[in-house]
């Protein structure tokens, strides 16, 4: 068997089919761009591009024209930089480890500084270089999360040499409660940036990520940081959707049977027939992290039509489906039904599971059959 024979051979024995739509991803940060302009529209692409694969979603955010991303941890930031051409920035939310300013200097990472030691272990970093090093400065702002408090900013901008040798290449901080756009603390917090950062040197400001972006061009400034919204997700909650949908998760129909009134469905007798139920069991599970917690949620056919409810508790390796009145030659062993789709959009799957958009995403595991679609 060929590489191709196998990986064809892969794609039809698995269990499920997970479909990343990367021109979708691209328009998705092109209309974000034009939403924020004149402001920069960065990247945020940690978590291996939450869960979707950044070996192909970083090249074809690239190619759509954005220049600055940002991943969480230093490893991801060592793994980005060999997918991106020379010359762009790739910035490290939780700083420094104890002793790795060695790594992000060999790897043109640059750092986002939360703390006075993270500050500290940069600016002698820098003296070891001999010239200045480059990074961001993060300063938080009420969610008691990451960031300088309010005092150490003071503190540091008050110390003659308190940033010596370090190139201040932006001053963020991050909204908590931006998908609420009503929620006083938006306004608090960037109140309380603007009068911080004004402390600070003079560099480009950021404070937006996905729905910060929604906020309004006050909460732009000079750099967005949108992360989920670029996969799809809504940004702000029980509002219209403006992204483009970007995956389809689809789950292969193993077995089916009429169960009659009385018998019960899967773990624990949760689900009793009232009537004789047509019943659909596919094979994924929440070991492949569609949620335990999703039992009574629903499934679609790939072409439409009412939705069928997931019946019973979802088990590691699969779940049911009510398939009653649903015509045989549309629901037979080997068929796909939808799971996330056209007609089932992942915070619909999300809410069901009494999560959000972002944890269903990046938990989706490694044994779907993944395709990644482009060019079309």
């Amino acid at each position: 068997m060929n590489r191709m024979e196998d990986a064809a051979s892969l794609a039809a024995w698995a269990g499920g089919w997970l479909s990343i739509d990367l021109d979708a991803i691209a328009a998705n940060w092109r209309a974000l761009q034009e939403r924020t302009a004149p402001a920069e529209c960065a990247a945020v692409v940690k978590a291996d591009a939450y869960g979707l694969g950044i070996e192909h979603v970083a090249p074809a955010l690239d190619r759509a024209g954005c220049r600055t991303f940002f991943v969480a941890h230093l490893a991801e930031g060592v793994a980005l930089r060999r997918l991106l051409p020379p010359g762009r920035t790739v910035f490290v939310l939780n700083g420094i480890p104890p002793g790795t300013a060695p790594v992000f200097v060999t790897h043109d990472l640059l750092p986002v500084l939360n703390s006075i030691g993270q500050i500290a272990e940069w600016r002698a970093a820098a003296f070891e270089a001999g010239r200045p090093l480059a990074a961001s400065v993060q300063i938080d702002t009420g969610m008691s999360r990451f960031g300088l408090p309010p005092h150490e900013v003071v503190e540091l901008a008050g110390q003659a040499h308190g940033l010596a040798g370090i190139e201040i290449r932006l001053v963020m901080s991050h909204l908590g409660c931006a998908d609420t756009p009503d929620h006083p603390a938006n306004q608090e917090q960037l109140a309380s940036f603007e009068r911080l950062a004004s402390l600070l040197p003079p560099a480009p400001r950021s404070l937006a990520a996905s729905s910060g972006i929604f906020l309004g061009s006050r909460y732009h400034l000079d750099l967005v940081r949108p992360g989920v919204a670029l996969y799809g997700v809504p940004p702000t909650a029980r509002r219209p959707n403006p992204m483009r949908p970007v995956v389809r998760l689809q789950a292969r129909v193993v077995q089916t049977r009429r169960v009659q009134p009385g018998d019960w469905v899967g773990y624990g007798a949760m689900f009793r027939a009232t009537r004789p139920t047509d019943v659909a069991t596919v094979a994924i599970g929440y070991a492949d992290g569609f949620l335990r917690a999703s039992s009574g949620g629903v499934a679609s056919l790939p072409d439409g039509g009412p939705m069928l409810p997931i019946i019973g508790r979802i088990s590691m390796d699969c779940l049911a489906i009510d398939v009653t009145g649903v015509p045989v030659d549309r629901v037979r062993e080997g068929m796909p039904l939808d799971l996330i789709g056209p007609h089932r959009p992942i915070e619909d799957a999300a809410d069901a599971a009494g999560t959000i958009g972002y944890e269903l995403l990046t938990s989706l595991g490694n044994r779907y059959h993944r395709s990644w679609h482009a060019g079309r």
